[in-house]
Order: C-alpha cells, then structure tokens, then sequence
C-alpha cells in the first residue's frame, strides 16, 4: 500500500466517530474525496457521498460505513463523575479499565477512565459477573459536577483510547476497522476507476449509523436510486484460537485469505456469479460464506430500497471484533479494492441482474 493511501487509513482509524457523531471521520474521507471524485457532498442524515464518472449509465453504489461503536455521556453526578450509555453493540468486558476519550466543549478532547469498584471491594457474588454497562463510570478527575461541566456536556460522544498501529506481515490493528476499512476500500476503488474505463456513474458512499440499525445506506440508497449495490464491511476471521463449534456458522474465514464473498438471500445471484467470475479472471483469491437471512449490514438496507436493487457484500476478514484492538491484513484490504474496480469495469446496461 502507497504511503499516501496508508496515511488516509490510519487518519480514518484515529478519528472519533460513533454512531451519530461522525463529523470527525466525515472531515477525512471528504478531504480524500475531494481530490480525486467529480463531486463530494454531505447529506442531512451524515452520509458522505462521491460521484465518479459522473454521466455513465448504469448507476452503481458502494457503501461501507464509517461509524463505530462508542458511549455518549448520559449523567453527570454531583461528584464530577460522567456515566454513560452504549452505542452499539459492547462486550462489557471490554469497557472495563479502558482509557477513553470525549469530543468536549468546543470540540476538545478531553481524557478520562472507565472506573468500576475494584475487585478487592466487590462481594463474592459480584466477582462471579460481569459489570454491566449502567454500573460503569468515566472519571475526568474533575473536583465536582461544576468542574466537569466546565469540559463536558450530556450527550456527548466517546471512544476508547486506542490508535491505529502496524504489526508484522502486512497486519495492522486499533480500533473502528469496523467498519472504517469499507469506507476507505471503496473510496480507493473510486480513486483507481479515475484512471480506468467504465460505463458506470459510480457512488461511493460512507455511511452513517449503522452500528444502530443500518440508518444511513437506507436514506442514502433512497436518495441514489441505484441499479447495483455492494456494501463493504468487515467479517469475522475464524483462524484463531477457541473457535470450535463456529466455523460450522460463521464459515471458515482466514487473514490473508482475501475478500469474503456472502451468498444467500440478501445477494443477487447474478451480481454473485460476476464477482466470482471476476476474482478468478483477475486472479485474486476469494473466500464465501453463507448467510441465510439478511445480512446486518448496509446490503440489507441497499437491497430493499425503492422497488428492489441487485446488490451484493464483499467483506473484509477481521479478528477481535468490536474491541478497541480489531486486526485486518493489508493484503485483504488491497485486494477489496482491485476486486471492486474489476467488477464496475465489467458492469454495462446490457449486463442482466433479473435472478430467474
């Protein structure tokens, strides 16, 4: 990957963004947009939309959404102490003993912890259980409410204090790849089509909201009216330890192994066949996996839009899911968004994506 594409992804990573609150990976991917797309814009849901090939005539959308999960603040004590409500779907495990960081007063960071009652102080029923979310706290190390106020405000949004990092063999890991890599995958796709031939209008669209119900690809594919849809998300790696009795469901998904291709109800057939016909002619390796209802992600959302449209789910494998140290491979990303491109230069008007 080219230092200047590496540069993008690990901005997208670092920006804080939950469901709802995505002005700050909105500023980066639209900022990268700009400099390659016909035409970059915001609509009133959050969704931030680019047009390549403007004109071409098969209107093609791809989605990957760039919220994550996270807290807002929803009480501040008399103490100076903040609790929270999740957003998004948290392992409360994970919250505990965390560093975090709240988009403040004035959109300033402000530092704080994930407090609990240490273990020496909790009963021997407590030791046996998990806290849950509504018995954490945030400590800013404010004196009082009236200090803490100073810096916060209820509803204001947090993450865990965790940043993008480079391990070995093309791995990198932090927090948000979920989905921040679709986001970036098919903003690079858009930005390789500007020196390639097509017959489509492209739009790359990064989502909102979708870590809360798939909110924002169902505005945004309303508003595009697409004829094609592929939604990029992430999936769940299977090649690491503890995972007997899943691979039977999830499918065996490997770092490195390539995009992950779903099959089922949610896919049209013919848009499946193309992707995988394109894989083998590019050479780029591939897994599938099944999924027998809707997928939960934005390809559900794209799928159902106006009175029906040809979509598709490319995904990239990822380890540790929902955690603030999610791993994906390099290679796998790269290779999302060469797929991409191969498949739209493929697409034309006479390309048929009636099932049967």
């Amino acid at each position: 990957m080219n230092k200047t594409s590496k540069k993008f992804l690990e901005e997208m990573i670092n920006a804080i963004s939950p469901s709802g609150y995505e002005n700050c990976a909105a500023a980066v991917w639209k900022a990268y947009a700009g400099k390659h797309a016909d035409s970059v814009e915001t609509d009133v849901h959050g969704n931030s939309h680019a047009i390549f090939n403007k004109g071409g005539k098969v209107k093609v959308m791809l989605a990957g959404h760039y919220d994550e999960i996270g807290f807002l603040i929803s009480h501040i004590d008399e103490k100076g102490f903040l609790w929270i409500a999740p957003i998004g779907g948290w392992d409360s495990q994970i919250a505990q003993g965390q560093r975090v960081h709240i988009i403040g007063k004035g959109n300033k960071i402000v530092s704080g912890a994930v407090g609990k009652i240490a273990i020496h102080l909790q009963q021997p029923k407590q030791r046996t259980k998990v806290s849950e979310i509504k018995d954490l706290w945030i400590d800013i190390g404010a004196k009082d409410k009236k200090d803490a106020e100073k810096l916060v405000s209820i509803g204001d949004p947090m993450v865990i204090q965790y940043g993008y990092e480079e391990l070995r063999n093309d791995r990198v890991i932090g927090r948000a790849f979920d989905d921040r890599a679709g986001a970036f995958a098919i903003l690079e796709a858009g930005r390789m089509l500007t020196k390639m031939q097509t017959q489509c209008e492209v739009h790359v669209v990064a989502t909102v909201q979708e870590e809360i119900g798939l909110r924002g690809a169902q505005t945004a594919a309303f508003g595009i009216a697409p004829d094609v849809g592929i939604a990029v998300d992430v999936t769940f790696a299977t090649d690491h330890p503890n995972v007997e009795g899943i691979v039977q469901q999830e499918g065996c998904v490997k770092l490195d192994g390539g995009p992950v291709i779903t099959r089922g109800p949610n896919i049209n057939p013919k848009l499946f066949d193309l992707i995988i016909e394109t894989a083998e002619t590019e050479k780029i390796p591939v897994q599938i996996t099944a999924e027998a209802r809707g997928t939960p992600t934005d390809a559900n959302a794209i799928q159902l839009n106006h009175a029906g449209v040809a979509t598709a789910l490319i995904s990239i494998p990822l380890r540790h899911m929902h955690s603030p140290c999610e791993l994906i491979s390099l290679k796998d990303l790269e290779a999302v968004s060469n797929l991409l491109t191969a498949i739209i230069q493929k697409i034309t008007p006479r390309t048929d994506f009636i099932p049967f």
